[in-house]
């Protein structure tokens, strides 16, 4: 037995290639009694992949508040559950937190089972020391509140690392460009794992270039 009853597992997933997929994780994902994912697609599609039957909870932005309570007693009474998101490690900029709180006032036990990760995955490639840096996430979505946000991080003077949706990574290059400047090194890597992947290295206006209009998930690190 792998896990244990009345206990929450927060398991990672793959971020493109399922073989990513820890041998922890597909233990605890065979035994529990359901899993929580933010999408019915997404994670019935991994499950499927990994060879899992398991009934799917649905835990997103739109129903999170209403149905953590109700996840939290069932996991109380003696149910282990497994969260996951779409890809990668849950809860960094994903649902989740609001069950956790919950979980830990009623004083029952939160496993992190680690795993597949795109900022790490990036960070580990950079070619240079990198000893702290900003987590800066999804920047706004408002181009002025977006080019704000781009004002404050410049005066941080640290390195910082930015996520954002596909259709986004232009506009936020371009606003880099404008606001911190067109020679500011920086990072870019894409599709990380997938046959597609891609890592840019240089100035903003030399990676835009070569970025074109390409769509692709990101993490972006500028330095």
């Amino acid at each position: 037995m792998t896990i244990e009853k009345g206990r929450l597992y927060v398991v990672a997933t793959p971020i493109g290639n399922p073989r990513d997929i820890t041998l922890r994780a597909l233990d605890v994902l065979k035994e529990v009694d359901a899993v929580i994912c933010e999408e019915q697609r997404e994670g019935s599609t991994l499950l499927k992949k990994l060879g899992i039957d398991k009934p799917i909870v649905l835990l997103n932005e739109h129903n999170e508040a209403e149905r953590a309570p109700d996840l939290a007693i069932r996991i109380h009474k003696g149910e282990a559950l497994a969260l996951i998101s779409d890809c990668g490690t849950p809860v960094f900029a994903d649902p989740g937190a609001s069950l956790i709180a919950r979980l830990v006032e009623m004083g029952v036990p939160v496993t992190p089972v680690p795993g597949p990760s795109s900022l790490m995955a990036a960070l580990s490639v950079l070619d240079m020391p990198m000893e702290r840096f900003l987590y800066a996430g999804f920047l706004p979505r408002d181009k002025t509140e977006r080019r704000n946000a781009l004002r404050g991080l410049r005066q941080m003077r640290q390195p910082f690392v930015l996520l954002d949706a596909p259709y986004r990574l232009v506009q936020v290059l371009e606003d880099i460009s404008s606001i911190i400047g067109g020679k500011t090194r920086l990072t870019l890597c894409m599709d990380l794992t997938l046959p597609s992947e891609l890592i840019l290295r240089g100035t903003v206006d030399e990676v835009r270039q070569r970025v074109g209009q390409r769509k692709s998930e990101f993490v972006l690190i500028v330095h």
